[in-house]
């Protein structure tokens, strides 16, 4: 057995670790192996990505689950890999170009801005794989994958080609969201809504047949009026039914334009009046579809007003065209009056811009198997953690629109469809002018294709299976589990489920069998300590690679997971993190004070007959703390973990029982020193074990210098759990019951010294008046964990009136301290007796009330009993003491 060196230096440990797991294989996973399947697939980050809090916080709960499943015995698959990014690489890229070389995509043309692209990814890709292996994730390296493999490419085109086939997709002109920055259609799922203050505008309309008499249409956008075909009214409005078929003359770009009747009007917005712009509202397009407005489009692609019959607006940004286009209404006496307005405006989730509404031919998809969807979550065949989720989970499917596919981005998976070009013959399936198909047409000179590429969530949707070869699927697909953030619940977890269902990548036709996973765990967002989202804008976003330089990756891993409740957002505070580092040394000297006893047993045989009471006390609060944990896992409470496994170690562990041990092992008896050792020997191996998905380097470090390891449990990933002890419940429970009282008076006695402004590490002269005969046999021990200089025991010993006391469950425990301020002392033993009296009032009241005392558990109603017997005794105590000072 090594050495535990004097402080740890996780610089030094958690790279040798890493290395050593991935020289050993240890994380591959096996395709043919006997053991049941675990598997989960990465969220794939950005190819050019790099490490952010959120990233921790979802691969840790990822790495937990993968460790914790080796140890129980499961193959276990963690699929890693990356996402091209189609938007977000393109712009970053974009974005470089403009700024160092002056040129644009179209400049360079779509060949030579790809291989930039290519090159890009090149010198940044891959970099945050590196920052997921210095976090200590166990994956499957050897099984990394990219949305742009060769094989995934293939699987994506004929995905889109079969679905084409089978009347799925198609190729429409619609009203779409359109992204001004990245000049490309979004889904609605990338639609983000923001409220935002901006003014509603009052236009006058004059009435063509009236000359002089003006209806006034309040809006929020009159940059747009020249794209007005209509103005409409609700149908059953008194104040316009009359007006319905006549005409009026449009504001700007003067032109005359009907009036129409329409359900879809609020007659409670504005003056209930709406100018309708079928080219720019989706609502407005509805109304021109049913009324056969003319579609005027004013916007360029880059969000600029396109409209030469206004010239003092053509050209301008379409929110400097907003201000400018009220200055001519107001020139024009058109506008009647501006007031403030505040509401909800779409803003693009890529580049975080207001979206246009904007009529396009794009490709779209027809959502299948939408109702399976519904019903596999429902049924429970798949469980969303926290359970919540399943109901904005249905709203969505249950409300789903048709998915707006293609994207106007070069770098991404290309449209396998090509167009007929202009005097070429066309034959069979190319009659209408278009050929899908994974490869291209025959006489591929006679045809163009598509320019777009297709939206990167639709090559994402077949990450959980298309990522594996036939051999691993037919082993771990379903997959186990799936970790994401809920804010692509729609992008990503409900799409994967519907692929499952319709593609069908499972061992059999069965639903169960094409489920994309069986477990959902949605985590929360990470904030800062005022609440605000990390942003690098607000500089409130710490590298986490820096924090683990700063405090380890185990460090940063369990401080995150301690803050991180299940279904809520998390508040970030560094000073977690620097509590987590502290657990790892808290441990690591607990550790090292047992290595100066002699070696550990690498089996720890414990004898039920040579146990100390203090030693039975910790065993059964490891055993509840085995059960707590299993509980917690099974709901996915990762926090409660952290919480359960940090008080168990620092408090009941190192703060009890090591302290309470040290009178065995400092004592002359051999054998209650190897007891107490061996108990100490068993703790550690457990708590490693326990501990070891969260903080996996520390642990693989103690479990090897204090020789817990075996030839078949080399690594603790493949060490079994611990079990819950067995033990003789009688002998357990009475145990315990003295240790409880003994822990009781000690916590008292360290409250009398801060009252008595004694330093704890003062020596310090006690009496304990009880009339507990075995009080006495643990005397060495009470007095060590009071720090006692002299301890005395009995029923009847007299207490100097210079004295503090505080009753417990073993009797009155005096402090000697000299001089007592006696005023001082009468106060305080006034507020203790109020306390404790009010405490019997509330317990006597509980237990004189009938329906309560037939009604709840009999082991509560005892338990409360027990509680007024305890204050009636302790009340007779301070009385006794409090009169005594009189």
């Amino acid at each position: 057995m090594a050495e535990l060196p004097k402080t740890y230096d996780p610089k030094m440990v958690e790279p040798k670790w890493y290395q050593r797991w991935l020289d050993a294989e240890a994380f591959r996973a096996n395709a043919t192996s006997s053991k049941p399947a675990f598997s989960i697939v990465i969220p794939p980050p950005n190819v050019t990505g790099v490490l952010t809090l959120g990233h921790v916080l979802n691969n840790t709960i990822q790495d937990i689950l993968a460790r914790r499943a080796r140890m129980q015995g499961h193959e276990v698959l963690w699929l890693p890999g990356m996402d091209h990014a189609g938007i977000g690489t393109q712009t970053a890229v974009e974005k470089w170009l403009r700024k160092n070389e002056g040129v644009t995509r179209h400049d360079l043309g779509r060949e030579e801005f790809l291989e930039r692209v290519r090159e890009w990814q090149d010198k940044h890709g891959g970099i945050i794989i590196q920052q997921l292996k210095r976090l200590g994730c166990s994956c499957d390296w050897s099984r990394q994958r990219y949305t742009f493999d060769p094989d995934y490419v293939r699987a994506v085109e004929k995905i889109f080609v079969d679905l084409y086939h089978n009347g799925l997709i198609y190729r429409g002109r619609r009203m779409i969201n359109w992204d001004p920055a990245a000049q490309t259609a979004l889904s609605d799922e990338e639609v983000v809504n923001k409220p935002q203050k901006g003014s509603l505008y009052f236009v006058r309309y004059e009435l063509v047949d009236e000359p002089g008499r003006f209806l006034e249409v309040a809006t929020t956008r009159p940059e747009t009026i020249m794209a007005d075909t209509a103005v409409a009214v609700p149908p059953n409005d008194k104040r316009y039914a009359h007006l319905v078929g006549k005409r009026v003359w449009r504001p700007l770009a003067r032109e005359e334009i009907p009036i129409v009747a329409d359900e879809l009007i609020d007659p409670e917005f504005g003056t209930g009046i709406l100018k309708v712009t079928p080219a720019h509202d989706k609502v407005d397009f509805e109304i021109g579809q049913r009324h056969n407005l003319p579609i005027v489009d004013v916007l360029t692609e880059t969000g600029r007003i396109n409209c030469p019959t206004v010239p003092e607006l053509h050209g301008l940004d379409r929110f400097e065209a907003r201000k400018r286009a009220a200055e001519l209404l107001q020139e024009k006496g058109m506008l009647a009056k501006t007031e403030p307005y505040e509401n909800n405006v779409g803003f693009s989730d890529r580049s975080d811009v207001p979206i246009e509404p904007r009529i396009s031919e794009q490709w779209f998809l027809r959502y299948p198997k939408t109702e399976e969807a519904l019903a596999v979550v429902r049924e429970h065949l798949i469980r969303f953690f926290p359970g919540h989720w399943e109901k904005v989970y249905g709203q969505w499917l249950e409300n789903i629109q048709d998915w707006c596919i293609s994207r106007q981005v070069w770098w991404g998976h290309r449209i396998p469809a090509w167009y007929r070009k202009r005097g070429s013959e066309v034959g069979g399936q190319r009659s209408d002018g278009i050929y899908v198909g994974v490869e291209p047409p025959a006489d591929s000179e006679n045809w163009g294709q598509d320019e777009d590429t297709l939206d990167t969530w639709f090559s994402s949707w077949l990450w959980a299976y298309e990522t594996m070869d036939a051999e691993t699927r037919a082993k771990f697909y379903p997959t186990s589990v799936l970790v994401t953030g809920p804010d692509i619940i729609f992008f990503w977890v409900a799409r994967m489920i519907i692929a499952g269902l319709e593609f069908k990548p499972g061992k059999s036709e069965r639903d169960e069998d094409n489920i994309a996973f069986h477990d959902v765990f949605f985590t929360g967002i990470i904030r800062d300590k005022q609440g605000r989202k990390m942003s690098k804008s607000l500089g409130n976003s710490p590298d986490p690679l820096d924090l683990i330089a700063k405090y380890g990756a185990d460090g940063l891993r369990f401080g995150l997971m301690r803050i991180a409740p299940s279904g809520q957002d998390i508040r970030f505070d560094e000073k977690q993190i620097e509590e987590g580092r502290n657990f790892a040394t808290k441990l690591w000297n607990a550790a090292r004070f047992r290595q100066m006893h002699g070696p550990s047993e690498r089996k720890p045989e414990l004898k039920e007959s040579q146990l100390s009471i203090y030693a039975i006390e910790v065993l059964a609060c490891l055993n509840e703390t085995i059960g707590a944990v299993e509980a917690a896992y099974r709901e996915y409470q990762f926090n409660t973990i952290a919480q359960r496994l940090y008080d168990f170690v620092w408090g009941d562990f190192c703060d009890w029982f090591v302290e309470a041990a040290k009178t065995d092992i400092f004592g002359e008896n051999a054998a209650r020193k190897q007891s107490t050792l061996a108990t100490m020997d068993f703790v550690f191996s457990a708590v490693v074990r326990l501990l070891h998905p969260f903080m996996p380097h520390l642990t693989e470090e103690l479990w090897s210098l204090m020789g817990f390891t075996s030839a078949e449990n080399n690594f603790l990933d493949f060490s079994p759990l611990p079990e819950i002890l067995g033990f003789d419940h009688a002998a357990v429970a009475t145990a315990r019951a003295k240790v409880a009282a003994i822990y009781e008076t000690i916590e008292a006695g360290r409250n009398l010294r801060a009252e008595a402004r004694v330093p704890s590490n003062q020596k310090a002269k006690f009496i304990l008046r009880s009339n507990e005969t075995w009080a006495k046999e643990e005397m060495a021990t009470i007095a060590r964990l009071l720090n006692a200089e002299s301890l005395q025991i009995g029923p009847d010993i007299t207490a100097p009136g210079r004295s503090s006391v505080a009753a417990t469950k073993l009797g009155e425990l005096f402090l000697l301290v000299g001089e007592t301020d006696g005023a001082a002392e009468r106060e305080r033993l006034d507020k203790e007796i109020a306390k404790l009296e009010a405490d019997l009032k509330g317990t006597e009241a509980k237990l004189g009330n009938q329906s309560f005392v037939e009604r709840a558990p009999k082991d509560v109603v005892e338990e409360h009993r027990r509680r007024r017997d305890d204050l009636n005794a302790r009340l007779t105590q301070l009385r006794k003491a409090r009169k005594s000072l009189d």
